[in-house]
């Protein structure tokens, strides 16, 4: 039986499934094909995510908007906000729901947890669970100098008797020496072997900057770069404004922009013919952070040439928000997927440079990582494993030890290894 088989009958039988593993396992593809199998079957799914940027990538929604937690961080600003009890709206979307999924747990903290499990007992929820993620990769954002607590920690982890599907074939490359490697940075290792491997992807930088996408932690380190790189290409330049439909008119300007931010949708996109970009959706002739060079523009249309010669005709495509609301349909109430609002713009960036954290679920071939950006834990493992080809992959030379930006959060590696 296959894994994604395996999962469905443990989902069936009413079990709460953690999908895990590290970088490029699959992850992502296996929660798409199990959604997929669900809404097939007219089963309606909750998509959820801790983050506006991980629901996006699963077309989905956060936590907080779609379980009316509205700013609270934990029980005691639901209480104080006056959301601790669920409201008849939200009773029906949960009660109605066969599945959740929770994409990203690894950046979901002990206390969103309990607000989880709270409206789950109180919407006294049917459905199956499934949460997805790794918990040596990005961590929950926390505010000021608090602790980073994990949804391990949470009391409501034990509760929901998770059964574990861990993922270890990666796919991303069949470098078997980087693959192990990448074990070794993914739990924080590093011995002579490693630091020496590591030192061997310090290379001297080219002229040309032009073939490589460089991984920074900042957001305005990407835009710097991205910026000058343009400014290199002596062509016209061309700007894609994206079009924004409101579905409902309530939506506020804010809302669309905090989307757009999150959602990896440029408001302008720039572009100029021989501009190298990096696609950011999946489909069928290309894929999440794929590369290839802008040949042909249009008004409606961008055309890119990939790597293999194939030239890709673009047209804008649709990002929207949704939400789940209640409705008349003939002479039934029924409970429906709905967009708020859609952005319509070309699903690419320029390839000269993206955040660390707006490269999640990329796989990149010609990658340059600046290692003196890597402030977090985990978040070098999380960009040297977007390395599609570790023979075209660079390391800025860090200054700091590698053993300070090759380093894990303790209590998730704890977690991970079962101790």
């Amino acid at each position: 039986m296959d894994l994604t088989n395996n999962i469905l009958e443990k989902l069936k039988d009413k079990k709460s499934v953690f999908l895990t593993g590290g970088a490029g396992v699959g992850k992502t593809t296996i929660t798409k094909n199990i959604i997929k199998h669900y809404e097939d079957d007219a089963k309606k799914v909750a998509k959820l995510a801790s983050t506006a940027m991980a629901a996006t990538l699963i077309d989905g929604q956060t936590l907080h908007s779609f379980l009316d937690f509205g700013i609270a961080g934990n029980l005691k600003e639901l209480e104080l906000n006056g959301k601790l009890d669920i409201s008849k709206k939200v009773k029906k979307v949960l009660s109605s729901m066969s599945l959740l999924v929770i994409d990203e747990v690894s950046m979901v903290s002990d206390a969103l947890l309990e607000m989880v499990h709270l409206r789950l007992l109180q919407a006294d929820f049917k459905g199956s669970l499934l949460i997805v993620g790794d918990f040596l990769q990005l961590p929950p954002v926390v505010r000021g100098s608090s602790e980073v607590r994990f949804a391990f920690e949470s009391s409501s982890w034990s509760k929901f008797a998770f059964e574990v599907v861990e993922l270890t074939h990666i796919y991303r490359t069949d470098d078997k020496d980087f693959i192990e490697l990448l074990k070794d940075i993914r739990s924080g290792y590093v011995d002579e072997n490693v630091h020496n491997i590591l030192n061997e992807f310090i290379k001297p930088l080219p002229q040309d900057l032009s073939q490589f996408t460089f991984l920074f932690g900042k957001n305005e380190s990407a835009s710097r770069h991205n910026k000058n790189q343009l400014e290199f290409i002596e062509s016209e330049l061309f700007i894609k404004i994206a079009e924004v439909v409101k579905h409902q008119k309530s939506v506020k300007d804010a809302e669309i922009e905090r989307f757009m931010s999150d959602a990896r949708v440029d408001k302008n996109l720039e572009l100029k013919l021989g501009a190298p970009v990096l696609f950011t959706r999946n489909a069928w002739n290309y894929f999440n952070g794929e590369r290839g060079l802008v040949v042909k523009i249009e008004s409606e249309f961008v055309y890119v040439r990939k790597s293999d010669g194939t030239v890709v005709k673009l047209e804008a495509i649709a990002q929207s928000k949704k939400s789940w609301i209640e409705k008349s349909i003939g002479s039934k109430k029924e409970i429906v997927e709905e967009s708020l609002f859609s952005v319509y713009q070309f699903p690419i960036k320029l390839a000269f440079a993206i955040t660390i954290h707006k490269s999640q679920g990329m796989s990149i071939e010609d990658l340059i990582v600046e290692t003196n950006e890597i402030f977090a834990p985990s978040q070098f493992y999380v960009a040297i494993s977007r390395s599609s080809n570790p023979k075209r992959l660079t390391l800025i030379a860090p200054r700091k030890q590698w053993r300070d930006i090759v380093f894990v959060n303790q209590k998730a590696l704890r977690f991970v290894r079962g101790s």
